[in-house]
């Protein structure tokens, strides 16, 4: 709306024309919003599944299965943990005897289990992976609770050892930069050195903080906030191969977000003439570009540009609203006799505008470029550029798997409805 109103205020029209024209926006758009934020959700949640012939629910199991995910219960704010520290006494002729740890962590090499620490004669050491187990240590082995429990529970004595499983630990947030670790799978980053003794508890994605399922082939990219839980050493190993240590803050950077905002203005404020039609991405449109580019700057650099996740909200959620309710006040006049004019046409048009693109967007998303059937719903939320969606297909299929498809499309759907609002303009001129 914002970049439509400059386009249509630089079109050389009469002041009657002008004010026509930006007096039918909010009328147009406070008719329209209610169906395309509630009619989106509907459309994909309740009728697409049924539309593209798909068990949603059941299409996301199969993708975790194909690509070695299993849902987990429990976590935090529960009694329950996947992830837990227990201490072991090896048994004589014990499986492990005489391996050295990295050997004796080989020995079930389909799960990822770490040994901390060791009580040798009495004495409490750190691991390290040429430190040698003999029969009767005690040691301190982190993994999976089912792993720890179900296959060296069978082999050693559990123990109770309080020093020795003082093992101190932490959860950090780890904002991915490194060019070397774009791209890869965490079933490829976790074969690595530096991964060892690490554990991932959570992907977060994009701007608006999508959680991301954490799958074998699941592709890091930068600008990604993992956390990271492990021992100290660990997780510092690990922060520094990924990136930086994203650390919460309730300051925001003013100043790197108040200069994105100057400069975005001076370019908006930029003017190129095609014969007699002005081209221009207005104050509105030189502010997204140059969200666009300080955004990734900040994704590679994550040294300044730090902004709360409340404050994104803020600007998110009040910011809009406020924008809405100024060209509202502004244009009240005209407003009753704009929707008298328009009439119940106006809603319906809504509907189908709305409605139309979403059910030929599932179809191309499905048979054209073959998307999985767990991520398409979520390709086409994210197109339509809707969360509210996107929760709903997450409770309909009962997993977070759709969420892999909306980052990507949120970013470019988003980007194109504020670039198409002059490009609209200057089609129907």
């Amino acid at each position: 709306m914002g970049l439509a109103t400059d386009a249509i205020n630089r079109l050389g029209l009469s002041p009657d024309e002008s004010k026509k024209l930006l007096d039918a926006m909010p009328v147009a758009y406070a008719v329209t919003y209610i169906f395309g934020t509630v009619g989106s959700a509907i459309v994909l949640a309740l009728f697409g599944p049924a539309l593209l012939g798909i068990d949603l629910e059941a299409a996301c199991k199969r993708y975790e299965e194909e690509y070695g995910g299993k849902k987990q219960t429990g976590g935090p704010g529960t009694a329950w943990h996947q992830f837990e520290l227990r201490s072991f006494r090896v048994r004589e002729r014990g499986p492990a005897v005489g391996k050295t740890v990295q050997e004796a962590e080989a020995l079930i090499p389909d799960q990822r289990v770490f040994i901390q620490r060791l009580r040798q004669n009495g004495v409490i050491t750190e691991a390290t992976a040429d430190t040698v187990i003999h029969a009767g240590d005690t040691v301190a082995v982190a993994g999976r609770r089912d792993v720890l429990v179900r296959l060296i529970g069978e082999q050693a004595q559990e123990v109770d050892d309080r020093e020795l499983l003082a093992v101190p630990i932490e959860g950090v947030d780890v904002y991915v930069t490194s060019k070397d670790v774009d791209g890869r799978t965490l079933e490829e980053l976790a074969k690595g050195p530096s991964a060892r003794g690490v554990f991932l508890r959570k992907i977060t994605r994009g701007a608006i903080a999508t959680d991301i399922p954490i799958l074998p082939n699941t592709k890091l990219n930068r600008g990604d906030i993992v956390t990271l839980v492990g021992r100290s050493p660990d997780v510092a190993a690990a922060t520094k191969m990924l990136g930086r240590p994203d650390r919460v803050t309730d300051v925001a950077d003013v100043a790197f977000i108040g200069g994105a905002i100057a400069i975005g203005a001076l370019v908006g404020a930029m003017v190129y003439k095609v014969g007699s039609v002005p081209l221009t991405l207005s104050t509105s449109g030189g502010a997204l570009i140059s969200g666009l580019f300080f955004g990734w700057l900040r994704s590679v650099r994550p040294t300044f540009g730090r902004i709360p996740s409340s404050t994104v909200w803020f600007m998110n959620s009040v910011g809009l609203n406020m924008f809405i309710a100024v060209v509202g006040l502004a244009s009240g006049p005209g407003f009753i006799a704009g929707l008298q004019q328009l009439g119940f046409s106006l809603f319906l048009w809504g509907v189908a505008v709305t409605t139309v693109p979403l059910i030929l967007a599932m179809y191309v998303g499905k048979y054209v470029f073959r998307f999985h059937d767990a991520i398409v719903l979520g390709c086409c939320s994210g197109a339509r550029t809707t969360t509210a969606s996107l929760g709903m297909i997450n409770d309909r299929a009962k997993s977070q798997i759709p969420g892999l498809g909306y980052t990507v499309t949120y970013a470019v759907g988003n980007t194109l409805l504020t670039i198409w609002g002059m490009v609209l303009v200057m089609l129907m001129t």
